[in-house]
């Protein structure tokens, strides 16, 4: 699937045609350069590199450096592969928002917000008891029996219990492209994608 690296700048509405409002995510999209060209004769497979968003050269490493220079451009903060492109591309060609038009619909993955550690309410959905604590006094959202008598006499994997929610990659399908602004480099997109604002996400046909 070919695509597009991006930023999320914030959620905004727009009239359609009909005067219907309708919510949607404004990403800045591209301008994206080619860092490297995998070829099948090489890397056994083909598919291009793509970088995003400039990295001063202070806070890079040589290798970087060197990876950026043979591309000819800055280091990139964000780097992706994607295949599936229709036209050829070399090393050092840029990829703009053009790249997406209107109407069509595409899938865009991220990493959505980080939560922290959570209990077993906020986490899974659990009810709590209701109000009900039967004469305890902090029984409202503790997660209540977990295990089995003497045997297993242990706890089995993937019981839902409390821990680290959020920081999880995410990719929501078939959101319709409402509006391509190429001055500005952005996307307006139907309904919501993951993580907080200028997080980076993929945008893939």
């Amino acid at each position: 699937m070919s695509g597009l690296i991006g930023k999320k700048i914030g959620m905004t509405s727009i009239f359609d045609a009909n005067g219907k409002n309708m919510p949607c995510t404004v990403l800045e999209v591209g301008p994206c350069v080619v860092t490297q060209v995998r070829t099948e004769e090489v890397d056994g497979y083909s598919a291009l590199q793509l970088g995003f968003d400039d990295k001063t050269e202070k806070s890079a490493t040589k290798a970087d450096l060197g990876h950026a220079k043979k591309a000819g451009t800055s280091v990139k903060r964000k780097v992706a592969e994607f295949k599936g492109f229709d036209e050829e591309y070399k090393l050092g060609d840029t990829i703009t928002v053009e790249h997406f038009v209107e109407g069509e619909f595409v899938d865009v993955s991220g990493t959505s917000k980080g939560k922290g550690f959570q209990g077993v309410v906020k986490r899974h959905g659990f009810a709590g008891v209701g109000q009900a604590t039967h004469g305890q006094h902090n029984r409202l959202r503790a997660p209540g029996s977990i295990g089995a008598a003497s045997y297993p006499a242990r706890v089995f994997k993937g019981m839902k219990m409390a821990g680290r929610m959020g920081t999880d990659t995410v990719k929501v399908q078939n959101l319709r492209v409402l509006k391509v602004v190429t001055e500005k480099n952005l996307l307006l997109i139907k309904g919501c994608v993951p993580g907080p604002k200028n997080a980076y996400v993929i945008i893939q046909k």
